[in-house]
């Protein structure tokens, strides 16, 4: 009996372990999945309306360039964290050379991080005090220094903004004020209306309709990386959205592209 017992056995834990290895092997591929994370959901309309750049934007690089990157973005959002890096490099290839300007707006996801409003408002009080260099500082000093997910102790932002050259008592005046609080959710439903439904989520602007070859070499790059839900040209061929946090890699390509480089 025990043996005809182990006999039944042994198989069923033949079966068990493949069936463990089977799901490991399926979660492990998911996860290298070429199509970037993001939180939450993202937009996947060909239809984007989005508020154009004006001078009160915090916009980095030339407002005439051909592209304009415009990003909606949770400093609390780890994926945004790695996005930031993606952009520093998008800075230093594109941004310095005036074919692509970067334009920062806020979209807090309230209910996953409530401490990113007061950072948002912080960044803003930065700007006040200190114009938009300090802003841009602030914002990398944000994001490299966050755990990211909500873990930010709020005590650190009158040091950081000490550390991009602002007044520390001013600075505190002006964020416990809540004066920048408009600002952020004006911010946050500019991104509501462009299609944004969790971060980071990036519109490319184009001064130019994108040229048939450009489209088809885009859609086609667009297809062969399973990126159907991550990079979408718009009806008008004047908007290209971006959503997820993609390497500098993938953003070159479809820069390129979109320049015809």
């Amino acid at each position: 009996m025990n043996e005809q017992k182990n006999n039944l056995v042994i198989p069923a834990a033949i079966i068990l372990a493949g069936f463990v290895v089977a799901a490991g092997i399926y979660l492990s591929n998911k996860g290298n999945s070429p199509a970037p994370v993001a939180d939450t959901n993202q937009n996947n309309s060909s239809d984007i309306v989005i508020s154009p750049a004006t001078s009160t934007d915090h916009l980095l690089g030339n407002p005439n360039a051909p592209v304009t990157l415009i990003e909606f973005s949770d400093t609390e959002c780890p994926y945004c964290k790695v996005f930031q890096t993606t952009m520093n490099s998008v800075k230093e290839s594109y941004i310095k050379a005036g074919t692509v300007a970067w334009v920062y707006r806020h979209f807090p996801l309230d209910s996953i991080h409530p401490k990113t409003r007061k950072e948002a408002e912080a960044t803003e009080c930065v700007n006040e005090l200190g114009g938009q260099t300090a802003f841009w500082k602030m914002l990398d000093t944000i994001y490299t220094n966050t755990p990211s997910n909500n873990q930010l102790d709020p005590a650190k932002l009158p040091e950081f903004a000490k550390s991009v050259g602002v007044d520390v008592t001013k600075f505190n005046t002006c964020l416990s004020s809540g004066k920048y609080a408009a600002a952020v959710e004006a911010d946050f439903q500019d991104g509501i209306k462009a299609g944004a439904q969790g971060t980071p989520y990036s519109v490319l602007v184009l001064k130019a309709a994108l040229s048939g070859s450009a489209e088809s070499t885009l859609t086609d790059y667009i297809v062969k990386n399973g990126l159907g839900q991550n990079v979408i040209i718009s009806s008008d061929k004047k908007d290209v959205v971006l959503s997820g946090a993609l390497p500098f890699e993938m953003v070159k390509t479809i820069l390129d592209t979109i320049l015809n480089k």
